[in-house]
């Protein structure tokens, strides 16, 4: 649906309500109530009057960006962004989330990373708050050693809700550079503990399908890890159609989209599936 079209149901919705909700008394309770009811519910119609306007300020203001979305002019957005957040130098998260995917589109990793040293000197702390759309610009940019270095100073750092999915790249980007050990050690660890379901199948297949023949002596040991991972995987998702609901709502994330390849062929992995 149109952002346009959006707006305008919300805004015919949201005046329809305060209309009944302003005339309804006088039509149903006579013409002395309304009286009684303003006086008791005007703090409730004004706030209500608040918000709608609020939300129409919001959309005036933005409506150039909404345009370029719905035509998904990316070049333009480009230019429309990097006005608001390096020129005039307001990078709030949303804005700069915005601007790192639109790159991520045209396939400028090169764009993310000039940005990164920008946020890092203006506004250090959104490098780890979006540090999973950094470190995969990295990764899509080839630059895999720059993706180690990257990961492995932020595995500490972030937020707990992001933790283990830095390890978990951190633990891609050791795999992308042949550091196979490193990778193992690092899949291993998310394929024993982790809580999320998709990191853990993530992992136990990575060391059954790429790392365990690297290993030598390890690789009974390896394989016995993925082994443990896939059953916790079944546990929780005992269902090829679960395990599809899990990852499609990771879709919408720039970083997950990057490993839709992966999911599907973890999927058919963990399932036996075709």
């Amino acid at each position: 649906m149109k952002f346009k079209s959006i707006f305008l149901f919300f805004n015919m919705t949201f005046l329809l309500f305060l209309l009944i909700l302003i005339l309804l008394p006088s039509m149903m309770l006579g013409p002395d109530f309304p009286g009684r009811y303003w006086w008791l519910n005007w703090p409730l119609i004004i706030l209500l009057g608040g918000i709608l306007s609020a939300f129409n300020v919001f959309y005036a203001v933005n409506h150039r960006l909404f345009t370029l979305l719905e035509k998904e002019n990316w070049p333009a957005l480009v230019r429309y962004l990097e006005d608001r957040v390096i020129h005039k130098n307001r990078y709030s998260s949303r804005m700069l989330r915005l601007l790192v995917n639109s790159y991520l589109v045209l396939s400028d990793s090169a764009a993310v990373m000039s940005l990164e040293n920008r946020v890092a000197i203006a506004k250090p702390a959104l490098i780890d708050a979006n540090a999973l759309i950094f470190g995969t610009a990295r990764i899509l940019g080839k630059d895999i050693s720059g993706a180690v270095r990257f990961f492995k100073t932020r595995k500490e750092t972030v937020k707990p809700g992001l933790k283990e999915w830095v390890r978990w790249y951190h633990g891609f980007a050791l795999l992308l550079d042949h550091r196979f050990q490193g990778a193992a050690e690092e899949f291993s660890l998310l394929a024993r503990l982790s809580k999320d379901a998709v990191i853990t199948g993530l992992s136990s297949y990575f060391l059954d399908q790429n790392i365990a023949r690297t290993l030598g002596e390890g690789e009974q040991a390896c394989r016995e890890i993925s082994s443990m991972g896939r059953e916790r995987v079944l546990a929780a998702l005992p269902a090829r159609k679960t395990w599809d609901r899990e990852t499609s709502r990771l879709s919408a994330e720039i970083h997950a989209a990057a490993l839709s390849k992966y999911m599907e062929e973890t999927g058919q992995w963990l399932y036996k599936t075709p």
